[in-house]
Formats: C-alpha cells, sequence, structure tokens
C-alpha cells in the first residue's frame, strides 16, 4: 500500500493486516487484510494510536477501543473536498482515501473533454456511491451526476458531503435505488452517460431486499452498463476490494 496524504489525511503505515492512519486530529489503526508485509514503523508509533477497531465475528462488525478521548463524528478536507467523518461500527469512517487518483484523473478528463465540447453537459453515473467522494470530485469538475446508493443513509451523508464542500447548487441526482434494476430502467427510457463509476461490495442488498452478490451478479451489471455508454463516452471507471475482482 503506497503512502497517501493530503490536508487532513495521511497514511502513515502499514503492515501485519493493519495500517496507521492520521484523519483529522487523530491517529487511527484499522485492518488492511491485504498489507502481509511487515510494518516499516516501530511498534511506539503504532501504540500511539488514538483509536484501534477491532473486528468480531456478530453482524454489528466489530468495536472501536479507544485511548484517549475520541469524538465519533468529525469533518476533515482532503483532496480539496470536505468530508463528514463518522467511526462507524463496521471500521468504515466514510472516507476511502485510496480514491484519490482516481477523483484527481476524472476531474482532469471532464474538465478536459468540457473544454474541447465548449461546455456541452456531460453526463455521469456513479453507482454504488457510498458517502459520495468520486460524485463530489466529478461535480466540482462539471459533470451534471447521478449518485446512487441502495441505502438512504448513505445517501443523506453524501449530500451532506457535497453541502460541505459548497455543491448543494450543482446538478446532483441523489437516488436510493437497486443498481441493476436503476440500469435496466435507464436502458428502457434510451438514457445514457458518458461516465459511469462502480465500486461494487462483496455482498450488498437493495433498498427492497434485493441480492447482489459479486460472483454472480457483477458480470450482468457491467453488460447492462454498456447499453448506458453515450456514443461520445468519456470513460467507465471500476474499482473493487474483493480479491479476485
Amino acid at each position: 500500500m503506497a503512502a497517501q496524504s493530503g490536508d487532513d489525511y495521511q497514511l502513515l503505515d502499514s503492515g501485519n493486516m493493519r495500517r496507521l492512519e492520521r484523519i483529522g486530529p487523530y491517529l487511527l489503526v484499522r485492518p488492511s487484510l491485504q498489507a502481509i508485509w511487515q510494518p516499516r514503523r516501530i511498534d511506539s508509533d503504532w501504540e500511539r494510536a488514538d483509536g484501534l477497531y477491532e473486528r468480531s465475528s456478530n453482524e454489528d462488525g466489530g468495536r472501536w477501543k479507544f485511548a484517549r478521548k475520541v469524538n465519533r463524528e468529525f469533518e476533515v478536507l482532503y483532496g480539496d473536498l470536505q468530508f463528514h467523518i463518522k467511526l462507524t461500527n463496521f471500521g468504515h469512517l466514510g472516507l476511502f482515501a485510496e480514491q484519490l487518483e482516481n477523483w484527481n484523473w476524472m476531474r482532469d478528463a471532464i474538465r478536459a473533454r468540457l473544454a474541447r465540447t465548449n461546455h456541452r453537459n456531460l453526463h455521469v453515473l456513479n453507482l454504488f456511491g457510498y458517502t459520495g467522494g468520486s460524485t463530489l470530485a466529478c461535480s466540482q469538475a462539471g459533470a451534471h451526476c447521478v449518485h446512487l446508493d441502495a441505502a438512504r443513509g448513505v445517501v443523506d451523508w453524501a449530500r451532506k458531503n457535497a453541502e460541505l464542500s459548497g455543491l448543494q447548487e450543482r446538478p446532483i441526482r441523489w437516488l436510493v435505488d437497486d443498481a441493476m434494476k436503476f440500469v435496466q430502467r435507464e436502458e428502457r427510457r434510451g438514457h445514457t452517460y458518458q461516465a459511469i463509476i462502480l465500486d461494487p461490495p462483496t455482498f450488498g442488498r437493495g433498498p427492497k431486499g434485493e441480492v447482489f452478490k459479486i460472483e454472480n451478479d457483477l458480470v450482468p451489471l457491467l453488460q447492462a452498463c454498456r447499453s448506458l455508454l453515450a456514443p461520445d463516452a468519456l470513460f467507465v471507471l471500476y474499482s473493487c476490494h474483493t480479491p479476485g475482482f
């Protein structure tokens, strides 16, 4: 895992299936299952962490252990965007810092396209959009965005991040929906997009209990997305944390 930094976030070290991060005023240790190497920093650096997240086999995900008083919610600036951070029971923070290079690449690509086309509308579909980093980056560059996630709570969280980043007046549609069902409806409507972003989970449920399993549903979803690409499509960006996919 390469070192990453930017404003209120910095990846300080990783190894032994963990990562040491500075986010806002805090040092945090979280699991990182692919970090199978040895850490570079000495143990005492890791022991200074304000919070440690440990996974459990329970459905609630796991628990945080704090060495001192830590606010469970706060705000940070990262990649020219403002994020509301929550130390959730699943170890997520609402910020996927490793996506920074993707955000920068998309912003550059969108701005270049808009400059070449005299700022003709450019439409982006972000499936599994979660707390909105990719949506906000594309919107910041001038795109019209559709942000979709199956969980209303995280869509509301993404909208809050848009407000914090000064993008609340930008053309963003916020949708709570099942990804495959929405894509199929868009195909029937004849709607197309210049860019599609997907960061699917290993397993997930839609708002009406629809099941998504990456091993069964990823390829059909990607095939369905092809029909939504405009003739002047700019990119499809796919990322995933599931080993093998």
